[in-house]
């Protein structure tokens, strides 16, 4: 792990611990980091559940087994 110094916006690292629910100002940035470099994956997740590929809800054998 690297040690920086840094300038902080206060308000923006005050909004971002209320919505990480954090406690610490290295566990904020730290946790909205991680979860910048996560975004990716979750939107590429995103697409792939809005494409055709993920599509077979009007299929009558998936949704016959949606309700076992």
């Amino acid at each position: 792990m690297t040690r920086t110094l840094i300038d902080i916006d206060d308000d923006a690292l005050t909004a971002a611990a209320e919505e990480l629910g954090t406690k610490t100002k290295v566990e904020t940035v730290n946790r909205a980091l991680g979860e910048i470099a996560a975004r990716k994956e979750r939107l590429k997740l995103l697409e792939w559940l809005r494409s055709a590929e993920a599509n077979d809800l009007g299929e009558p054998g998936v949704m016959d087994n949606a309700w076992r």
